[in-house]
């Protein structure tokens, strides 16, 4: 899955939304320090950076070099190429020391994870009792009527070529693993709801389509999911030229907890 990304990269930085301030602002709420986060599966660095606003140091790491190309070079941040089956030790020397981790974030990359090694992982670093683990996803933009009834035809024609991982965004995470105590404050671990939104035009919303794992793996199967009808479905329900700029709204959800004093 990781060769699919390669292909992605430009794709992934000029199409794939941001993520809000307000959901950082919570995530950091729930953390009593803020010394060092680790964000995991960090791609072109894009929950790295809002990260660095709010913690000291910063470490991102990422299977793709391709992907950590793009990711913007800041004082507190450090990027670090791994290999998805990087031993514990490892991670201990190119991460971070055990226990002195804050806050562990994996945005929009949890589902491609081998939960269980992560969370040993995870369990190693954290600061007993206090670590926050914070994993979540985006769903399906929302653009209007029109384009959305044309977009779920698409998306529902699209899932034989999603790896079986991409259940669990469809599913919101509400199903996942996550053997966490909630965070102070909360009755549970989520998913929290959150949003966030990007302004495009039809262009820029084909671009997104053709960033999706299933889009290339149909391609490399010779099926092409943007085909001449569909295309012109879309455009016609973009209206005009398909140069309107419409704000395209992204669902986010997010699972949160921390780890347990004895772990």
């Amino acid at each position: 899955m990781a060769n699919l990304f390669l292909k992605q990269a430009k794709q992934y930085v000029a199409t794939r939304p941001s993520y809000p301030p307000e959901l950082f602002d919570f995530i950091a709420s729930k953390t009593p320090r803020r010394d060092l986060a680790w964000d995991v599966g960090t791609g072109n660095g894009q929950a790295a950076a809002s990260l660095a606003k709010l913690y000291k140091a910063v470490v991102g790491t990422d299977t793709s070099a391709q992907q950590l190309a793009y990711a913007p070079p800041l004082p507190n941040v450090r990027y670090v190429h791994t290999p998805a089956d990087l031993p514990l030790a490892g991670i201990h020397d190119a991460v971070a020391a055990p226990c002195s981790v804050d806050l562990i974030t994996v945005a929009q990359a949890f589902h491609w994870l081998d939960l269980p090694h992560f969370y040993a992982q995870a369990r190693s670093v954290l600061r007993p009792g206090r670590g926050v683990l914070a994993a979540w996803c985006y769903t399906e933009p929302r653009v209007g009527a029109a384009v959305d009834a044309v977009f779920w035809r698409l998306y529902h024609g699209s899932e034989p070529h999603w790896a079986p991982n991409r259940r669990m965004v469809d599913d919101e995470y509400r199903g996942a693993d996550f053997p966490f105590d909630p965070v102070d404050g909360e009755a549970h671990t989520g998913p929290f709801e959150f949003s966030t939104e990007r302004r495009m035009d039809l262009e820029d919303y084909l671009m997104y389509i053709t960033s999706w794992s299933a889009y290339q793996t149909a391609k490399d199967r010779g099926v092409e999911l943007l085909d001449e009808a569909t295309v012109h479905e879309l455009e016609a329900a973009w209206g005009g030229d398909g140069k309107e700029v419409k704000t395209v709204t992204y669902p986010i959800f997010l699972r949160i907890g921390k780890v347990r004093a004895q772990e």
